[in-house]
């Protein structure tokens, strides 16, 4: 790809993600607001939210580590771009798609939480450390289990680290669509923790720790904390498509509409789990992906395995 479809490319996957993400954040937020018997925003808030930020001040605390606070909103920021432009790339064309592209779309995923942990802890706010010590619990706890969750396509796929020939692959053998059902499931509970939405908010928790690792931000760097996180409310369910449900097809209108279905399914299973769920504790949280998920990826895995030897 030339440099000027590369970045052509990078132009659109940014706007229309943030776009995405922005309609996802008001159905998040509409739908919350429904549940709970009131009327909800109107569907222009995530954007008067952001404009708003941008305008107001800057304010950093005399005792921060100031490179390290500023810089961590625009690192996860970026990730989630070049995350996205990977994934939109691979559906439009997976003839795009490049060796250990799906290494790198989950390295890239990995960041903006890990800039969560060094905004927090680079705040000299007590409640920010707070917030990035969870943050980085939950990494640690959530991150194996993904991982594995994804092993089922890649062995259905041909032992394979390609999105575009995890998506290309024919209909796996029935051990393995059930291997790749289960880590669909598994998948789908990480990506909660990792979006940080109920009942995995541990690090925010605005009840007790004051908003924890975001606490002390203001001005453009809350904006640019909003938009990576809309921007991974969008990217997190295109991943799991693409990689454990055929990716996205846009060469028919049933192709399309099939596509979007898809997409939406996430977004209302995650809501709703949203809403009915109340926070748990982060030693709760690390038992139930340790013990609980990481078993029924690993039997993914096996069923995988199995699967694939026949």
């Amino acid at each position: 790809m030339n440099p000027a479809a590369m970045i052509g490319l990078l132009f659109v996957a940014f706007a229309g993600t943030l776009v995405l993400g922005f309609v996802m954040k008001w159905v998040d937020r509409k739908v919350t607001a429904m549940v709970q018997w009131r009327v909800g925003p109107p569907w222009y808030q995530p954007f008067a939210d952001v404009a708003k930020l941008l305008g107001k001040e800057t304010i950093i605390p005399q005792n921060a580590r100031r490179t390290g606070f500023l810089l961590a909103p625009m690192l996860g920021f970026a990730a989630v771009v070049v995350a996205a432009t990977i994934l939109w790339g691979v559906n439009l064309s997976p003839k795009a798609s490049f060796v250990g592209d799906l290494i790198v779309v989950l390295y890239l995923l990995t960041i903006p939480s890990l800039a969560v942990v060094i905004g927090g802890a680079a705040s000299s706010n007590p409640h920010g450390a707070v917030g990035a010590s969870r943050e980085m619990k939950l990494i640690l706890s959530y991150e194996l289990p993904l991982v594995l969750a994804m092993v089922p396509a890649m062995i259905a796929g041909g032992w394979t680290l390609k999105l575009g020939a995890i998506m290309t692959t024919p209909s796996p053998s029935v051990w393995t669509s059930v291997a790749m059902a289960a880590g669909f499931v598994v998948a789908l509970l990480c990506v909660q923790a990792k979006l940080g939405l109920v009942p995995f908010d541990i690090a925010e928790a605005e009840t007790e720790i004051m908003g924890g690792a975001f606490v002390e931000y203001s001005g453009a760097p809350l904006a640019l904390i909003y938009l990576t996180r809309a921007m991974m409310l969008a990217v997190m369910p295109i991943l799991l498509v693409t990689v454990l449900w055929g990716g996205f097809t846009f060469a028919s209108v049933g192709g399309a509409i099939a596509s979007i279905l898809k997409y939406v399914l996430v977004i209302v299973v995650t809501v709703l789990v949203r809403n009915t769920n109340p926070r748990v504790r982060v030693d709760h949280a690390m038992k139930f992906f340790w013990f609980g998920l990481t078993p029924v990826a690993l039997l993914a895995v096996v069923l995988a395995l199995v699967g694939s030897a026949q």
